[in-house]
């Protein structure tokens, strides 16, 4: 992890096992799957679910800024917090988590590398018990928009060729062939990627096994080989912003791109766009 730009945002299974019942340390997992919670968790470890605790659903929007106040002062996180954020396939909507709380400006945001998967691997415990919380009064930053691409953004830089854009999703989604990963909604009119967009899915900067993320040297061929070089701002996408997430931490905090941007309306938002073009293939034949 020393190799990182910036390694003091991971964290190993060992050290949360260590400094779990540490004061100011609090262990927030956010599932894909919002029903592992309850049937195990970390001890201590708050629950989040991603699709009613981390997003509007009435907006179609990450939580405001009033919101995501009274999500931690609830969770019993106070500004001087530590959070360690884990959760399943790979941390994907911790990672998710991960973002927005930077959006609103908190300091000491971490996530468990190897996430849940690595933490059963190795036998450590889990437990079906409630953590005690004494709820707090967490004050959020404003929105900081360095860290978050709007189409209109998008539109313009796409327009003018002036940015590295990386769709994580998966081939078959940048090619148009599905419109969503298995068992997910259709969200989308249209299958395709947004023109001139390279496609590096999220999955691959972690390792099978354990889901650990990759060394330094083998993300930053992963991305250089693929095309990305940081001279032109680097924006991420996927279908809602969440997958995106994941990528966009690994190159601003693994890599150390600071110009970079999630663009969580994403393929949601871009496919269903009145007039908007499309690439399909892997090529990208304009449609």
């Amino acid at each position: 992890m020393s190799d990182f730009a910036h390694p003091e945002v991971l964290v190993t299974t060992q050290w949360v096992d260590d400094h779990i019942n540490d004061d100011g340390i609090s262990v927030v997992e956010v599932n894909v799957d919002t029903e592992l919670y309850d049937q195990g968790h970390i001890t201590g470890a708050i629950g989040w679910s991603w699709k009613t605790q981390l997003a509007d659903q009435v907006r179609r929007d990450i939580l405001s800024k009033g919101d995501i106040e009274y999500l931690l002062s609830q969770s019993g996180i106070n500004n001087e917090s530590t959070i360690v954020l884990y959760g399943d396939s790979n941390n994907w909507f911790a990672a998710w988590a991960f973002w927005q709380l930077k959006v609103y400006g908190h300091d000491d945001v971490r996530l468990m590398d190897g996430g849940r998967k690595k933490w059963q691997a190795e036998g450590r415990q889990l437990t079906t018990e409630l953590p005690l919380v004494s709820a707090t009064e967490y004050h959020a930053n404003d929105a900081d928009p360095t860290l978050r691409a709007f189409l209109s953004e998008v539109q313009e830089q796409v327009d003018n060729s002036a940015v590295e854009l990386v769709d994580v999703r998966s081939l078959a989604e940048f090619t148009g062939e599905i419109l969503a990963p298995p068992g997910l909604p259709e969200t989308c009119q249209r299958g395709g990627h947004i023109p001139g967009a390279l496609n590096i899915p999220w999955g691959l900067t972690v390792t099978e096994d354990l889901g650990t993320f990759k060394s330094r040297e083998e993300l930053a061929e992963l991305y250089s080989e693929r095309g990305i070089t940081g001279e032109l701002p680097i924006i991420t996408y996927c279908r809602i912003g969440e997958r995106s997430s994941h990528s966009w931490f690994v190159l601003k905090y693994l890599l150390g791109y600071d110009n970079i941007k999630n663009y969580d309306g994403s393929w949601t938002e871009w496919g269903n766009l009145v007039g908007s073009s499309v690439e399909l293939g892997e090529a990208g034949n304009l449609s």
